[in-house]
């Protein structure tokens, strides 16, 4: 009775740890923040659930991390985000979600896979590592980034359609995308099916200042 009452305990206590730490594990994906008020957290959930993407692929708890930053961006396992992009809402959805599909190239694509999307994409090279001092659209893993955060997510409001990425995000269709990336990953990337471009899901914020999104 003792050891089970320990256990329950425990438990307990580990519950209570990833509620205070801002965990969250669903088909939103599996991440902690760091920093950041409730509501740009909420804002961070509210992007990755509105996506059809099923971020919970991704295994690895992704640290979140909310500061003040010049650029948002990504490095294997922490996503840093600046709250004044959080602030604008909706807007900064697509971001978000361009973010954490950094996450997918890091921990998921194959590298063996990496020239198959670059030619599909029409990307110069893969990333940054490969030619350092190109455009962000000569770069085939910005355009991973940013077809995957608009295939998953089809909303006129999406910061991250091919008009406002100047066609970053458009060089392959979204069916095709999907279509490349589940049969590369050999595994069901869609929790849901696309969204219908035109549905709101909130109140539309305008763009902050600056701010953009990059790997």
């Amino acid at each position: 009775m003792i050891a089970r009452r320990l256990l329950v305990s425990v438990l307990s206590l580990l519950a209570t740890a990833l509620v205070f730490s801002g965990g969250a594990v669903a088909s939103g994906g599996n991440y902690v923040f760091q920093g950041g008020t409730p509501a740009q957290q909420q804002t961070v959930k509210d992007a990755l659930n509105a996506s059809s993407f099923n971020w919970s692929l991704v295994t690895q708890q992704i640290t979140i991390d909310i500061a003040p930053i010049a650029v948002d961006d990504s490095v294997p396992g922490t996503i840093y985000l600046d709250p004044s992009l959080l602030n604008s809402g909706e807007y900064s959805w697509g971001v978000v979600q361009n973010e954490y599909a950094n996450q997918v190239d890091f921990f998921l694509l194959p590298q063996t896979a990496d020239a198959s999307f670059n030619a599909a994409l029409g990307g110069t090279v893969w990333c940054r590592d490969d030619n350092p001092g190109l455009q962000t659209a000569q770069y085939g893993c910005e355009r991973f980034a940013s077809t995957l955060a608009w295939a998953y997510w089809q909303n006129p409001e999406n910061c991250i359609n091919p008009a406002d990425t100047g066609g970053i995000s458009g060089a392959m269709a979204p069916a095709a995308f999907r279509a490349l990336l589940t049969g590369t990953l050999g595994a069901a990337t869609q929790t849901a099916p696309a969204a219908t471009p035109g549905v709101r899901y909130t109140t539309f914020h305008a763009a902050p200042a600056a701010n953009s999104a990059t790997r």
